[in-house]
């Protein structure tokens, strides 16, 4: 199978399915001499973990990492740093209805019809209990550039939308409730909706968006590999994503450009920041940031019309433990998968400039 492997410099590979015996990953190029804070990491496992809250999927996983390689007196060694999540609460028997049938909107079909085989058991390899990984790949990353704040939160959840503008949100917030979202008010109504939605048996998606701060200007490729380039496919490499808009992003559009254009400051920043901390796909030294759409879980516990193997109409219904809603979950991904972007492309500034 290909497409395993994320990065350039920074790289991280991936391993293992949702109700297979461990998930876990390989990360190279990660430089030698980094001391890591293991309590960190573990936080941030702890904020995608399933089994935190009411308005999240019931599976009890401690998701602890196995440090198996690369890490020596809690320094990393320069050498592939290699790590596992046992798996320890899969109920397998909760997928033995869909062993020969394709739920809709999920991967079942596409994966069946490309490999001639899949693991229907929680989805195998497509099942984003794989995300595990890329938190534990992020948390290192955000240590590699301690100086960059990564911030993500959720700022809507269906038609529950943050109206609070950006700059005047405290993100220590975002942690505070069970939806992460840096206003309580907000997010009171976000977590009613959600309960709500699932006491009908249905799923409902949202928004989450990131705030990448102390940035140091020039990071980024001018032709293919431009930065918000890079950030939208980690983005939309995330488990239901359907959307990724930088700066002004769709709004842009409507705007004309006067109106949009960032002026210049004597050192160096700028009046506005319409363009989301990226000019001509580098970083100019303002605040990157974006927003990110999460399409509704596609397995609900409502009677669906499909087909199975051998293309016969059915009908299925959702069995066992989902999320109603990926976004609280997913807003510790989105942070992983933006300082894995940044981190790489860190890395690839510090060969490409001889410093004086």
């Amino acid at each position: 199978m290909a497409g395993n492997k994320f990065g350039n410099i920074f790289q991280l590979t991936t391993f293992g399915e949702s109700h297979g015996p461990a998930i876990g990953g390989i990360i190279d190029g990660c430089p030698a001499g980094l001391v890591l804070d293991f309590e960190a990491i573990q936080r941030d496992l702890n904020r995608r973990k399933p089994g935190q809250s009411k308005i999240v999927t019931a599976r009890q996983e401690e998701d602890e990492v196995i440090w198996l390689s690369g890490i020596f007196q809690g320094k990393t060694t320069g050498t592939p740093i290699g790590f596992q999540i046992l798996n320890k609460d899969q109920k397998s028997k909760d997928y033995s209805h869909i062993q020969s049938t394709y739920r809709p909107s999920h991967a079942d079909m596409t994966y069946d019809k490309k490999y001639g085989i899949r693991d229907y058991r929680g989805g195998g390899r497509s099942s984003a209990r794989e995300t595990a990984c890329r938190v534990v790949a992020g948390a290192i990353a955000k240590q590699l550039c301690r100086s960059i704040a990564f911030n993500a939160y959720t700022s809507a959840v269906g038609d529950v939308v943050l109206t609070i503008p950006q700059d005047k949100l405290d993100f220590r917030l975002s942690e505070t409730n069970d939806v992460r979202c840096p206003d309580s008010n907000t997010a009171s109504k976000m977590i009613a909706r959600i309960s709500e939605v699932k006491k009908r048996g249905d799923t409902i998606g949202g928004v989450v968006s990131c705030v990448i701060s102390n940035v140091p200007i020039g990071l980024g490729e001018p032709v293919f590999q431009k930065l918000h380039a890079e950030l939208g496919k980690a983005m939309l490499s995330i488990n239901a994503v359907k959307g990724f808009e930088y700066g002004s992003g769709f709004d842009g559009t409507q705007m004309l450009g006067s109106e949009h254009n960032d002026s210049f400051q004597a050192d160096g920043s700028t009046t506005t920041n319409h363009s989301g901390g990226i000019q001509g796909g580098i970083s100019n030294g303002m605040d990157i940031y974006f927003r990110v759409a999460f399409k509704p879980v596609a397995t609900i516990m409502k009677v669906q019309d499909t087909i199975d193997q051998s293309g016969t109409s059915v009908s299925v219904q959702g069995k066992g433990r989902h999320d109603p809603c990926v976004v609280p979950r997913a807003v510790p991904i989105v942070e992983a998968m933006a300082a894995l972007v940044i981190a790489d492309f860190y890395l690839l500034q510090k060969i490409q400039q001889l410093q004086p």
